[in-house]
C-alpha cells in the first residue's frame, strides 16, 4: 500500500533533522574532546565521553545508512547522548555544570522522534537532575570537577556555545523549515479539499436538476393522458422522483455534503405532499419529532421514499371519507447508531386480518423493499385506529465505515 506523500515527507524532515543532528555533534564533540586534551590539559573521563560518544554515533548513522530505522537510530542517540551527558556534567561541577543543559536537547530530540519518546526523556530527565544534586550533596570522593579551575570559564563558555548551536543552529532552524512544509502543505490540502468540496456540491446541484427535469416530464405525461388512473399513477412516480431530488438539493444548498439533516428533509417534503396529494376540503395535520438527526445519503434516500410512500397512503386511502386527520412521524436513536422510525395516522386503517406484508399493491411492497435496503426491519403495529409503521434500522454508511 503507497504512504501519503506528506506522511513520507515528514519521516523525510525527521531523518534529515536527526542525521544533521549526529552529524553535527560528533563533529563538536571530537572539537570540544580536542581542547580538553591540548589546550585545557584535561587527562581524566570528559575527553574519554567526547571520542567514546564520537565513535558510537558515526557508527550508529553508518548502521542507520544499512538498515534505515528511524526510530532504531533515534533511541540509540537519544540513550548515547544521555549517558554522555551525565557522565559529562558530573565531572565538570555537576549540579553547577553548563554542561547540564544539553539535557534539555535531548528532550526536544526525544520529542522530535515520537511523543513518547518525549515524555519518557521528560521524567528520566527531571529524575537524573535530582540524582546529580544528590551526589553532589553528597560529597562522594570519586566524582571530582575534572576542568581545571583555570580554565573552567572557558569550559563554561565552550559548553553553552555548544548547547546553544544544536538548539538553534540545527534544531530550532530545522523545526522551523518543517513548520514551514507543514504549513504549506496544510495550505494545498485546503485548497484540494476546497475544489473536491466544489465539485461534489456541483454534482449534486445537477443531479436534483436532472431530477427535476424527469419530474417535470412525468408531469407533462400525466396531463396528456386522459386515464385517470394513469395519472395516479405517474403522480406517484413524479412524487417519488421529488422525494429524491429533494435530497441532492439539500446537500447542495448546505454546509455538510455527507449527511442530511433528516428532521428538516422529512419537515419539506411532508409538506410538498399535503400540496400535492392532500384535497382541498380536508384538514390533515402532520407532527414530526425528529431531534437532530444526520443520515447519511445512503440511507436518507430509500428512507426518504419509505416515508413518502406511507404518508402518500395515509393522505390518499387512510382519510378517504373523513374531513381532517392527524400523521406522526419520529425518529428514536438507540444504541449502536440504530434508530427507530414510526409513522402513524388515525385514519380508517387496515382490517386486522389484512396480510400487509403480502400484498399486491406497489406502494406496500415498495414499502417493504425500502426497509430491507436499509438493512431494517418493519412492521405494522396493532392500533384501536388508523394505522403505525415501526421500521428499526441504522445508518448504512456508518456501518460500513465500521
Amino acid at each position: 500500500m503507497r504512504k501519503p506523500k506528506i506522511r513520507l515527507n515528514r519521516i523525510s524532515d525527521k531523518t534529515k533533522l536527526l542525521l544533521k543532528f549526529n552529524y553535527i555533534s560528533s563533529a563538536l564533540s571530537l572539537i570540544i574532546g580536542l581542547i580538553c586534551s591540548y589546550a585545557f590539559h584535561m587527562q581524566g573521563t570528559i575527553p574519554y565521553v567526547f571520542y567514546f560518544y564520537l565513535v558510537l554515533n558515526l557508527l550508529n548513522i553508518a548502521a542507520f545508512n544499512k538498515h534505515k530505522n528511524l526510530t532504531t537510530m533515534a533511541i540509540f542517540t537519544s540513550v548515547l547522548s544521555f549517558l554522555s551527558t551525565i557522565v559529562i556534567t558530573l565531572f565538570s561541577g555537576g549540579i553547577n555544570s553548563p554542561f547540564i543543559f544539553i539535557l534539555g536537547l535531548i528532550v526536544l530530540a526525544g520529542y522530535i522522534s515520537t511523543r513518547v519518546f518525549g515524555k519518557i526523556y521528560l521524567y528520566l530527565i527531571i529524575i537524573s537532575i535530582i540524582f546529580i544534586y544528590l551526589i553532589d550533596y553528597s560529597n562522594f570522593d570519586f566524582i571530582v570537577n575534572e576542568v581545571p579551575e583555570t580554565y573552567r570559564n572557558l569550559f563554561s563558555l565552550i559548553s553553552i556555545l555548544f548547547s546553544v548551536y544544536l538548539l538553534g543552529g540545527v534544531l530550532g532552524k530545522n523545526l522551523l523549515h518543517t513548520h514551514h512544509n507543514l504549513y504549506k502543505s496544510k495550505a494545498r490540502i485546503e485548497k484540494s479539499v476546497d475544489e473536491k468540496e466544489n465539485l461534489l456540491r456541483e454534482v449534486h446541484h445537477r443531479v436534483k436538476n436532472n431530477l427535476q427535469t424527469v419530474s417535470s416530464l412525468l408531469n407533462l405525461q400525466a396531463r396528456n393522458t386522459p386515464n385517470k388512473q394513469i395519472k395516479e399513477l405517474v403522480k406517484s412516480s413524479q412524487n417519488r422522483v421529488t422525494a429524491m431530488a429533494m435530497i441532492h438539493e439539500m446537500l447542495y444548498v448546505r454546509d455538510n455534503l455527507s449527511k442530511i439533516e433528516f428532521g428538516s428533509y422529512v419537515q419539506e417534503l411532508t409538506q410538498y405532499l399535503l400540496r400535492t396529494v392532500e384535497q382541498k376540503d380536508r384538514k390533515i395535520d402532520v407532527t414530526i419529532n425528529i431531534p437532530d438527526t444526520l443520515l447519511s445519503i445512503d440511507t436518507a434516500i430509500p428512507l426518504g421514499l419509505l416515508i413518502n410512500e406511507t404518508v402518500t397512503n395515509s393522505i390518499k386511502y387512510g382519510f378517504r371519507d373523513v374531513d381532517e386527520g392527524k400523521i406522526t412521524i419520529e425518529i428514536e436513536k438507540r444504541y449502536q447508531n440504530k434508530f427507530i422510525l414510526k409513522i402513524a395516522d388515525n385514519g380508517t386503517g387496515f382490517p386486522l386480518d389484512y396480510d400487509f406484508k403480502n400484498s399486491n399493491t406497489l406502494g406496500l411492497r415498495l414499502i417493504h423493499n425500502l426497509a430491507r435496503q436499509l438493512q431494517g426491519t418493519i412492521e405494522r403495529l396493532p392500533t384501536e385506529e388508523g394505522t403505525t409503521y415501526k421500521l428499526v434500522f441504522q445508518d448504512i454508511a456508518s456501518q460500513f465505515n465500521t
